[in-house]
């Protein structure tokens, strides 16, 4: 399969690519992919047509069989408190000192349910519940402190999404189901409404704290996500490191971008994130980055990078 025959290739920015990459690329094990990013660590920043040309040399093509489906996330911005009111009523909670006895037993309505001894932050209930989909962010408070909100664990409970359930309800059209509409009907219908809705997704996480060091989120690599090129895909059939070309279009949700295609690393992993042809794709922080997450849901075509054997063959 020839680079020239990647739809979006000739327009994609791989002097951007080249700089996730490389950035990125110490996360990979496989010595192939090692070699190759020691290379890329050796190569100065390159402009578009030498950052091209290595890819081009330096991988092969490898179709992954079959469609799947592109969703995107982001690092949210939330305002918070340090105490509780009738509007900020949702406590963060940390990691609990019986977590084992409450995974895999306790779900997000019995969790819920038992009274907090311990809070990180009070939050709005529905913006709590994004962050815990998004599974961190940053907290903002009135006084303009800033802090991390980072995943601590889970319950392990299945994620379920709410778009459908919501849908088949009649609560949202069909094709206004992004995150940004589920959001304000949470936000319309706080209180015992929403919080129904809410618990139709079993799952439940907790976090910890960090100081803000302004810095993207670190994804299940350990490593800061770059915005636009980093995608978390289902580890049991892929490895930490990849590069993969992904081809997404039809969109099913009103004011979505038609076509997303670029190079991406995968870097993180998510617990709706199933299957070989499936991909969330990193876009940012703050609330523009937002309101794109939440329409992304494309039908999505992946094809691997996979290292070249041989020698180097750049100049």
């Amino acid at each position: 399969m020839a680079f020239s025959s990647l739809r979006g290739w000739d327009q994609a920015d791989h002097a951007q690519a080249f700089a996730a990459y490389r950035a990125t690329c110490r996360v990979a094990r496989a010595p192939a992919e090692a070699e190759i990013c020691r290379r890329a660590r050796a190569q100065p920043r390159l402009e578009a047509e030498a950052a091209r040309q290595f890819f081009e040399t330096q991988f092969r093509l490898e179709p992954v069989p079959g469609e799947g489906v592109l969703t995107a996330y982001y690092a949210p911005e939330y305002s918070a408190r340090h105490e509780p009111d009738a509007e900020y009523s949702a406590p963060v909670r940390p990691k609990p000192a019986n977590h084992a006895a409450l995974s895999g037993r306790a779900d997000r309505a019995a969790i819920e349910a038992i009274p907090p001894t311990e809070v990180l932050a009070w939050m709005r209930p529905e913006e709590l519940f994004f962050l815990q989909i998004q599974g961190s962010g940053v907290l903002t408070y009135p006084d303009g402190e800033r802090v991390k909100v980072m995943f601590a664990a889970h319950n392990d409970m299945p994620f379920s999404g709410i778009a459908n359930p919501m849908r088949q309800r009649g609560l949202l059209a069909a094709n206004n189901t992004s995150g940004e509409s589920i959001r304000a009907w949470l936000a319309a219908h706080r209180g015992p409404e929403a919080d129904e809705i809410m618990r139709l997704n079993r799952r439940y996480v907790w976090f910890r704290l960090e100081a803000d060091d302004g810095l993207h989120p670190l994804g299940a690599a350990g490593i800061p996500l770059p915005p636009d090129h980093a995608i978390a895909v289902d580890l049991s059939v892929h490895r930490v490191g990849e590069l993969f070309w992904i081809d997404a279009e039809a969109p099913i949700l009103t004011g979505a971008f038609p076509t997303y295609r670029r190079l991406t690393v995968a870097l993180d992993t998510g617990g709706a994130i199933k299957g070989q042809v499936r991909a969330d794709l990193y876009l940012g922080s703050g609330p523009e980055a937002g309101v794109e997450a939440g329409r992304v849901r494309h039908t999505l075509r992946m094809i691997r990078l996979a290292p070249r054997i041989g020698p180097d063959p750049t100049p």
